[in-house]
């Protein structure tokens, strides 16, 4: 069945990167921390920052450890809570990406179910979102976070964050929504993997640096030879519902 014969009956949406500009605050804390504390002038740069999307803090904390030589220095978990303090002075900065305001305002006049689904733990979630409520308030508390009892330590690229969100609508909905019916939005690699493991079809919207440095052979399996897993797209403002049925 090719995407034109699918029909799509939820939207699940990952929240860094894709609905608010958070991956620039989280390149410039570790940047910050990495070339102040640590003397290595080139910050995060994208080669490993792809490794961290998606990934909870600690986790990805640790990943930036091994590259950086950083063993015996820091503990990861220190270095998040370096990473996160800065960007607690960074997150009233942070803005909306363009076409997300405008989507969201039409699935919510159509009634799509749609469900944030998000590796931030909720407390992080809050210092994201208090200074955008009015958009994430349409989301009528559908939200699922990466502190969540049921997935902990089940994270992307696993699946079972976008599964739990379709629990949490067709509950909520009394409706019998399948994983095959959902759209899931992501712009992290990890997020497009366990967004394809759930069974659901994935509009990427990764930043161009990021495809700068994952192989074409890479992008092509995932997204498969005729989007038949998903499609990439530059932003938001390009995402057509009417080609989704939507």
């Amino acid at each position: 069945m090719t995407v034109t014969e699918r029909q799509f009956k939820a939207c699940l949406f990952d929240m860094d990167g894709l609905l608010i500009d958070s991956e620039t605050i989280y390149t410039i804390s570790f940047s910050d921390i990495l070339k102040n504390k640590f003397n290595r002038p080139e910050g995060l740069t994208w080669d490993v920052k792809v490794k961290l999307q998606g990934l909870p803090g600690p986790q990805a904390s640790q990943v930036a450890i091994d590259h950086y030589g950083l063993a015996g220095e820091i503990t990861a978990d220190e270095l998040y809570q370096l990473t996160s303090k800065r960007q607690e002075e960074l997150w009233p900065e942070v803005a909306v990406l363009p076409g997300v305001e405008k989507l969201i305002r039409y699935l919510k006049e159509k009634n799509i179910p749609i469900c944030v689904c998000t590796s931030s733990h909720s407390d992080k979630y809050k210092l994201k979102t208090s200074h955008h409520q009015a958009l994430f308030q349409l989301f009528d508390g559908n939200v699922i976070t990466g502190d969540n009892p049921t997935i902990l330590n089940k994270g992307k690229p696993l699946p079972f964050i976008w599964w739990l969100g379709l629990e949490t609508l067709n509950s909520r909905y009394g409706t019998d929504i399948k994983p095959e019916e959902c759209l899931i939005f992501e712009d992290a690699m990890p997020g497009f993997i366990s967004g394809k493991r759930s069974g659901g079809y994935v509009v990427w919207v990764p930043d161009s640096r990021a495809l700068e440095v994952i192989p074409d052979s890479e992008i092509k399996k995932l997204v498969g030879e005729n989007n038949e897993h998903g499609v990439i797209l530059e932003s938001l403002e390009e995402f057509k519902p009417e080609l989704y049925k939507l």
